[in-house]
């Protein structure tokens, strides 16, 4: 698949995924797909864990109790490290969120499904929860989950706004 046909295709799975294993090759070029995207000042401050481990996944699951966690046959933790590097400015979020979209695109490429969780994340102490069972250390938090599997349920896109509505040529509106 080529690049604008995964950028096409990409959508938010939010459903079960089948019983068909993530195979470890493909997680490898998935996060090797993260690791290339760009970076502020290149200081790499976007690290992963990649969890497997069918025990680790179902304590995960409990954690972030929604449908497609609880069938994720791998998930990838994107990891901030929030130090300022220009100045006091992070661009812990950026990195994570250029990685991150890599990523996607590489899962959608490779034929898995996932969604981007985020905010989730953000209540009930689940970052600091996850953070502690995937040995994150301190100072540095779990940011994105990417449940990743073979969707159940075929889905598409969602629709998008028409170029027109959203980009224009040298000046806003056109």
């Amino acid at each position: 698949m080529d690049l604008f046909e995964a950028i096409e295709k990409r959508y938010s799975y939010r459903g079960d995924f089948t019983d068909a294993a993530v195979l470890r090759e493909d997680l490898g070029r998935i996060i090797q797909a993260g690791i290339q995207a760009p970076s502020a000042k290149n200081e790499q401050v976007a690290s992963f864990v990649v969890v497997d481990d069918p025990k680790l996944l179902g304590q995960i699951a409990r954690i972030v109790d929604k449908p497609v966690c609880r069938s994720a046959k791998a998930v990838i933790a994107c990891v901030e490290d929030p130090r300022p590097i220009l100045g006091d400015l992070s661009f812990a979020a950026e990195d994570c969120a250029a990685a991150v979209e890599n990523m996607l695109l590489a899962i959608t490429a490779l034929g898995y499904a996932t969604v981007w969780l985020d905010g989730v994340l953000r209540s009930e102490d689940r970052v600091a929860r996850l953070g502690e069972l995937l040995g994150v250390p301190e100072g540095k938090a779990v940011r994105i989950l990417l449940p990743i599997g073979v969707p159940a349920e075929p889905g598409t896109q969602k629709k998008k706004l028409p170029f027109d509505q959203r980009a224009w040529f040298n000046r806003y509106g056109g």
